[in-house]
């Protein structure tokens, strides 16, 4: 006889009320399930229903066992599902979303090769700006930049991402090369879809060394402004002024010289590429393979060697 016995005829009954229609959910006969829930019993030496000709309620021993065994029974189906799993080839559709520029640059070539290789899945991509309500719009996975806001969502980081202040040698013949946070209000900036710069407040002045200290919110002026991170970096490199880019954008600037990165000392904590997705007890294998994928693809991309 198998510990397990009884236990999902039980938990049929528990939440069903009756025999009967525990039976119908488990598609078996009644007498079965009466058979097995009395074994049951039988081993635990307590009775777990009142049983009249009308109903069937839980004993006070009937209720403490259901919890657990609910728990048994969701971790048992999850452990084989997830078995199951590793050998299953994504199929059906997949909703994602991502921001425009990132996503045209880097989420869809990689989403274009991973349906390459699963012919059985198909997908649906929205690029916006916009932030999805994953749950109510229907989207099974989003790629997210930068910190997330506090949610329900479930989140796995998939690609590092550094924040650098920077500006073209030629500006900075100009108008002068920024030492400390303070020198920053006397720059022109180059503002793109964020209201305020983000820094470590706690770093050394000199610059010598990384900080771990409180963060501080510069809200840049200046006479230029686009929400496209592309128009605000050929802008810096035009020499119009001071700009806060991810290493994405600016990374071969920099090596090439074409950029010059300041306050190094103050870069703020780094964020994080984030695949984010509902969540939910057990990851279907379309969501799993593409999250990996996407890991592994960022990885190999020269902006984050």
């Amino acid at each position: 006889m198998s510990r397990w016995d009884g236990i999902d005829e039980f938990v049929a009954v528990a939440e069903c009320g009756g025999f009967s229609r525990a039976a119908e959910r488990l598609r078996i006969s009644s007498s079965q399930v009466s058979r097995q829930v009395a074994r049951l019993e039988d081993r635990l030496q307590a009775r777990l229903f009142y049983r009249t000709t009308r109903s069937v309620t839980l004993t006070e021993a009937g209720r403490s066992l259901l919890a657990q065994c609910r728990r048994l029974i969701e971790e048992r189906d999850e452990a084989l599902l997830a078995v199951s799993d590793l050998q299953a080839e994504p199929k059906g559709l997949l909703r994602l979303t991502c921001a425009v520029a990132y996503g045209e640059r880097f989420v869809v070539p990689l989403v274009n090769d991973f349906l390459e290789r699963h012919p059985q899945l198909r997908v649906e991509i929205e690029l916006t700006n916009r932030r999805l309500d994953l749950v109510h719009e229907g989207v099974d996975l989003a790629v997210r930049l930068g910190r997330l806001m506090d949610s329900s969502l479930v989140a796995t980081r998939i690609a590092p991402r550094v924040m650098h202040l920077c500006a073209a040698p030629s500006y900075l013949e100009r108008r002068g090369t920024p030492r400390r946070l303070a020198d920053l209000a006397e720059h022109d900036c180059l503002t793109g879809t964020a209201d305020g710069w983000t820094f470590d407040a706690g770093a050394p002045e000199d610059g010598a060394s990384e900080g771990n200290g409180p963060e501080w919110l510069f809200r840049p002026q200046g006479r230029w402004r686009c929400n496209s991170g592309t128009a605000v970096l050929d802008a810096a490199l035009r020499g119009f002024g001071l700009c806060q880019l991810p290493d994405y954008y600016v990374v071969e600037h920099l090596t090439a010289g074409r950029l010059v990165s300041l306050l190094e000392a103050h870069r703020p904590p780094n964020t994080a590429v984030w695949a984010v997705y509902p969540p939910q007890r057990h990851l279907s294998p379309k969501v799993r393979l593409l999250i990996q994928h996407l890991k592994e693809g960022l990885a190999r991309r020269p902006e984050y060697r």
